[in-house]
């Protein structure tokens, strides 16, 4: 008997074909942002300038039909520059909200760590429960919402490292690292004043994300992959070396990141694979090591290879 099309999940293979078209060579990459959008989740790209995060970040909102927004973060940004704040309308003499930036569905916080903490902050409430509050008054943002931040992982001058709390406010963080050099030359042989994102048209709506993330919280877990992906987080707490392991926060988005690889690949069910895919992507982050800062993520990256090792896969 031949399978009923299924529209929804057609779109998103469009999607993710269209995305990998235009941002060439990241697979991986982007699979796991569709992951996290999928989950209601946000993403921090920690990685050398000119790899081609912009272009993710705008191919991913046109893609969906959404607003995309762009914010600059520098010393001098101040909460309102995000969130948004009261403006004095003269002819009615009272103060109106203006919404910021982070009112869109895809919104790129560029350079994220060279804001202050204060700055920084404005970012947790909209990030975790998807509305901002200005003076005693709260304001939905839009539905789908993504932030996806940006950090050069190598120049520390004049920056403010995240705090753990809004580290923990990602889903999941990822690097686009270089093109491999066939990638590399199809870059450079596109038209020199083209630009790949421009012609992206609209493949799936707002209403058919929502959907489709109804879809991917109910893929099958089974109960031992379940018991899996909480003992991978449990054992980053005993290594070597960690002054503080992933939280229980940690384990609900290894679960969910996998279930949302498992829907993109076409599944309705995961696999240990689609836990390991995810496990580093989504716990270094929201691993406290005693380490210096320079070997931070190299070190946190590796506390979870390590805790992949030691725990058996379930048969």
């Amino acid at each position: 008997m031949e399978t009923p099309p299924d529209p929804a999940r057609e779109a998103l293979s469009r999607l993710r074909e269209r995305l990998r078209a235009t941002v060439l060579g990241k697979d991986r990459a982007i699979d796991l942002v569709l992951a996290a959008l999928l989950a209601r989740g946000h993403v921090l790209i920690e990685d050398v300038p000119g790899v081609g995060k912009t272009m993710l970040a705008r191919a991913l909102a046109r893609g969906i039909g959404g607003v995309f927004r762009r914010i600059q973060f520098t010393a001098d940004l101040l909460p309102a520059g995000i969130i948004g704040s009261p403006v004095l309308v003269p002819d009615r003499a009272e103060f109106v909200f203006r919404p910021g930036p982070i009112f869109a569905n895809v919104v790129l916080a560029d350079e994220i760590n060279r804001t202050p903490p204060r700055t920084q902050s404005g970012l947790l409430e909209a990030m975790d429960e998807f509305q901002v509050s200005i003076d005693g008054r709260t304001y939905p943002l839009p539905d789908p919402l993504i932030v996806i931040a940006t950090q050069n992982p190598f120049d520390f001058a004049g920056t403010y490292p995240l705090p753990d709390s809004q580290l923990d406010r990602f889903f999941l963080r990822i690097d686009l690292g270089y093109p491999a050099r066939d990638d590399e030359v199809r870059i450079a042989a596109r038209p020199g004043l083209s630009d790949p994102v421009a012609s992206i048209e609209p493949i799936i709506d707002a209403d058919g994300i929502r959907s489709l993330r109804i879809r991917v919280a109910s893929v099958k877990l089974d109960d031992s992959l379940a018991a899996y992906a909480a003992d991978l987080a449990r054992a980053t707490r005993d290594l070597p070396g960690v002054r503080r392991g992933a939280s229980p926060r940690g384990t609900l988005a290894l679960t969910a990141a996998a279930r949302g690889l498992a829907f993109i690949d076409g599944r309705e069910f995961v696999c240990p694979d689609d836990i390991q895919a995810a496990a580093e992507p989504v716990l270094s982050h929201r691993i406290l090591l005693d380490a210096g800062v320079d070997a931070a993520r190299a070190a946190a990256e590796e506390s979870v290879r390590a805790a992949i090792e030691r725990v058996p896969v379930p048969v």
